[in-house]
């Protein structure tokens, strides 16, 4: 089976950064992609959010670069979640994104973002791209 979805969009709230207990890095966050449309000569716009998560080395460094509002293109797989609420007991379910590769897209002027990052193994990655496996 093929699982490959890219979004381009701005982050909806700064990046909570959390290690988990062997040390590795894991960034939550999520990204609002809007679209734009006519319909009957109506001007009409709806925006999408999803939960977006960062692991590793990635998720330290777009913890250290991004911020709420910042735009990014992500790469990655959907990863579907499901759980039992606490209060109600109902099932609850969600999409989300787990990021494979990202791009910062604002400016170094906008948005003090680097036009060039380094990997984990400090090689150049080039013009504000991560791939964390590269």
């Amino acid at each position: 089976m093929f699982n490959k979805v890219i979004l381009v969009g701005n982050l909806t709230r700064d990046i909570e950064l959390r290690y988990s207990q062997n040390g590795s890095a894991i960034a939550n966050t999520a990204i609002a992609i809007s679209r734009k449309f006519t319909v009957n000569g109506e001007k009409k716009e709806e925006t999408c959010f999803v939960d977006i998560t960062f692991f590793g080395r990635s998720g330290e460094v777009a913890n250290q670069y991004l911020r709420k509002g910042s735009k990014i293109l992500v790469e990655g797989r959907l990863n579907f979640e499901q759980w039992v609420d606490k209060t109600s007991g109902q099932k609850r379910s969600k999409h989300s994104m787990i990021v494979e590769s990202m791009q910062m897209l604002d400016s170094k002027g906008d948005g003090g973002i680097p036009v060039e990052q380094q990997d984990a193994a400090g090689n150049t990655t080039g013009h504000g791209e991560y791939h964390p496996n590269n």
